[in-house]
């Protein structure tokens, strides 16, 4: 069989697999997995990159299972076998698990001038234009372009959207002083875009609430209703016409599925997700099994599982199971996604989460945070890693990350 992504469903799925009476073969387009929960901090010069980042070939590790590099470019259904920049795979069973990638809406110009936050290069990206933004300034004549080279735009005000201008508030507030004491960064502003009407629209309306006064209480100037239409180089332009001059712009406002799924002659759902069986088998395929970001279950009456990494490895777990159930002449199990909860960290001690139908918010929910993201990280490493930088970062009111390797032209 062939699993095609090494995200957390893929992995989940391939560890289920591990030992058993098949061959598997695992690809994708990097030889490392990244914990991309945590990538916003990469963003916002928290964390190294190589601190979330762990080798695939370290973590699966069984006889029966082989890692391949390589990117997909297409999947023959009729004759079972996956195309790749490495040569053509064939297959018995075939997992999709390639995951998402970012959404620009059909807005060219957003893709083109916009920082992303979905992959290692994406976050350092949106670092080196943001310390680049404030170097800028630092070189600026006049208090007005100052201004305009301090002001980071992140739009998105989903999790991803609110943590990340939570950190930038952070970083505004505590390590920009020092490091530019040239600088009036009383002049800097964060600005948290969200095209609807409430911040986290996956959690309940009182927990959004208490992020959005968190958010406002730090310094961040958050603004509902408001769609970007259209950037260039010097910050963007919204729906109502009103134009917001930046010096970065961070783009999380939405994920569709891997090109991957495009590959295949299939039925296809909300931002072109792979419609898939209960079970996670595709239609007329019962070999083909979709997960995680890329598969939308039930069909397009049915509304479509968040894109989170409990989804993934709860989808990951039960494809290896029905993959061995289908071998072995049996009928396989739906698909019954238990939802544990939705943790959102915004700064120092503060946090919202929903944990099995309960509210918090504030220290508890920010030390809540903390835990879960330590223990799912892979690797004793990482883990070190991650927890040094975060002890680093919250006795001294530092970020030890402040690296500008690319400068935009």
């Amino acid at each position: 069989m062939v699993i095609v992504g090494a995200g957390f469903g893929g992995l989940r799925c391939a560890r289920g697999l591990a030992g058993a009476a098949v061959d598997v073969t695992l690809l994708d387009q990097h030889n490392y997995h990244t914990f991309i929960p945590l990538l916003y901090q990469v963003a916002t010069a928290g964390l190294e990159p190589e601190s979330i980042a762990q080798p695939i070939r370290r973590i699966v590790r069984a006889p029966n299972i082989r890692f391949r590099l390589a990117k997909v470019s297409g999947v023959d259904l009729d004759r079972r076998q996956v195309n790749t920049d490495g040569g053509d795979f064939p297959y018995d069973y075939l997992v999709l698990a390639a995951g998402s990638v970012t959404n620009y809406f059909g807005l060219e110009s957003v893709a083109r001038w916009t920082a992303p936050l979905r992959d290692l290069d994406d976050a350092e990206r949106a670092r080196d234009q943001v310390l680049a933004a404030f170097e800028g300034a630092a070189l600026a004549a006049d208090r007005q372009a100052r201004a305009v080279l301090m002001t980071i735009v992140v739009a998105g005000g989903g999790p991803t959207g609110v943590e990340t201008a939570g950190a930038l508030a952070e970083l505004r507030r505590h390590v920009l002083p020092r490091d530019y004491p040239e600088l009036d960064i009383g002049l800097a502003r964060i600005v948290l875009l969200e095209a609807g009407g409430r911040l986290l629209p996956g959690m309940h309306a009182r927990t959004a609430a208490k992020a959005l006064e968190t958010l406002r209480r730090m310094g961040v100037d958050v603004r509902l209703n408001c769609a970007v239409a259209a950037a260039d180089g010097k910050g963007v332009t919204l729906s109502s016409g009103e134009r917001i001059a930046a010096g970065a712009v961070i783009w999380v406002a939405g994920l569709r599925a891997s090109p991957v799924s495009e590959a295949l002659a299939a039925a296809r759902g909300a931002a072109a997700r792979l419609i898939v069986r209960d079970t996670l088998q595709a239609p007329g395929h019962p070999e083909v099994y979709g997960i995680g970001d890329m598969a939308h279950v039930g069909g397009p009456d049915r509304p479509p599982h968040p894109m989170l990494a409990p989804v993934a490895i709860q989808q990951g777990q039960l494809a290896a199971e029905n993959i061995l159930r289908h071998a072995a002449g049996r009928r396989p199990q739906r698909f019954k996604y238990r939802d544990r909860g939705t943790m959102v960290t915004i700064g120092r001690q503060a946090a919202v989460a929903s944990v099995y139908g309960l509210r918090f918010s504030g220290f508890i929910a920010w030390v809540m945070w903390l835990t879960v993201h330590i223990i799912w990280l892979i690797g004793f490493r990482n883990r070190a890693l991650v927890l040094i930088n975060w002890a680093w970062n919250y006795v001294t009111y530092d970020r030890g990350v402040r690296l500008i390797r690319r400068r935009r032209g």
